[in-house]
């Protein structure tokens, strides 16, 4: 495959093997503005996001971080009990001047917050009201993802007028494949400005009248299907809303740009595991494609090194021996138990390793797993050393 775009500074060095992800030279680099943590689902991507804002926050930059439904425990973590789509001032976090405010992504506030941007009042309130519209903000396909890149676009464009955050920290979606957060605006501004939905305004239009007779029969055909009531709900709301369409695929090309410039920076967070690296894998290979600024993959929750050169083979060995004299040894017990752990440490090394071999270029940084959840700030500044040591 080809190589990421190279970046400037010490995330740009490759060698044999993976060069290290520097996380603090990422946070600390002045130009760098918006982090967006990527990955498939369960990997730990809202605590990593969560604890590399934290981290920059201490470390003197302005920092909101952008989560996607937390864990209600994450919330918590950082002394908020309701997160919402307002960015609020997270308790005693921040130092050297720096600040760490925290929000929650609420899909159809912000799907809300555009049309009334965008449209006159009466044309707002007919679209807001209207049922297939609420339908489409709460639960269409590719929905909340798209305005996840809608609230960072808002985000940034406030910043860059009142300077409130010089780093935005994105925390992606749990979508089925990772790579529904780059395809979904493209996908949803499609389906609004597509064959079907000015279907559906034809009969208003004035070239289509000279097809009544033709749109008539696939109307017809359309309300045996939906039901007359939701088709005329349909055909309301696109009536209403068809002088956003442009709106939209324009601010979706806007940040999808924005995503692609310098001052962005993907961080792809896996599990040690054969789906959760080949899902990197897929996002890496995307993000080349669409030429946008990789740091670098977070291999997270991996197995901690063992403490003992003991290996697996001299440890069942050992193990064996013991429990022909002592069936119920508890030393066998603790040698087998030892084995296994280190038959999966092996595992693991062994996938980093084949995945590093693939993707040479990819610096990585390796986070071993806590004992426990990650419930208050201590927590997340613990995760937060991890990502910097690497």
């Amino acid at each position: 495959m080809t190589t990421h775009r190279p970046r400037v500074g010490p995330l740009a060095a490759t060698t044999e093997r993976a060069p290290r992800l520097d996380i603090d030279a990422l946070i600390d680099d002045p130009t760098t503005g918006i982090i967006v943590c990527c990955g498939s689902g369960g990997v730990g991507k809202t605590t990593t996001s969560a604890a590399l804002a934290l981290r920059a926050a201490e470390r003197g930059r302005k920092v909101v971080v952008l989560t996607i439904d937390p864990a209600r425990r994450l919330a918590q973590s950082m002394g908020i009990e309701a997160l919402d789509n307002t960015p609020r001032p997270v308790p005693h976090s921040g130092s050297n001047g720096g600040s760490l405010d925290a929000m929650m992504l609420d899909m159809k506030r912000t799907f809300d917050e555009v049309v009334l941007s965008q449209a006159s009042p009466e044309k707002a309130r007919a679209i807001l009201d209207n049922p297939f519209y609420i339908a489409l903000s709460s639960s269409f396909s590719g929905t909340q993802e798209y305005m996840a890149m809608e609230k960072l676009g808002q985000i940034h464009a406030q910043a860059q007028l009142d300077g409130s955050y010089d780093l935005i920290v994105v925390d992606t979606p749990p979508s089925r494949s990772a790579l529904d957060f780059l395809d979904a605006p493209e996908r949803l501004s499609s389906f609004l400005d597509g064959r079907f939905i000015r279907l559906l305004l034809a009969p208003a239009r004035g070239p289509a009248k000279l097809m009544t007779a033709g749109v008539s029969m696939i109307t017809n055909a359309l309300t045996k299907i939906l039901g007359a009531q939701v088709l005329r709900d349909m055909q309301t709301f696109v009536a209403a809303f068809d002088t956003l369409f442009g709106g939209f695929r324009q601010r979706a090309q806007k940040t999808f740009s924005l995503l692609q410039a310098d001052g962005t920076a993907f961080v792809v967070v896996a599990a040690p595991e054969p789906d959760a690296l080949r899902e990197a894998a897929y996002f890496v290979e995307r993000l080349t494609e669409d030429e946008m600024p990789l740091a670098g993959l977070v291999v997270n929750r991996a197995s901690p090194p063992l403490s003992t050169v003991l290996s697996v083979e001299e440890a069942t060995a050992a193990a064996d021996r013991l429990v022909a004299t002592e069936p119920d040894s508890t030393t066998a017990g603790l040698l087998r138990l030892h084995a296994d752990r280190a038959r999966i440490v092996m595992r693991e090394a062994h996938l980093r390793e084949r995945w590093s071999t693939e993707h040479p270029g990819v610096a990585t940084a390796v986070v071993p797993a806590l004992s426990t959840d990650v419930h208050d700030l201590e927590g997340l500044r613990r995760v937060g050393d991890l990502l910097a040591e690497g």
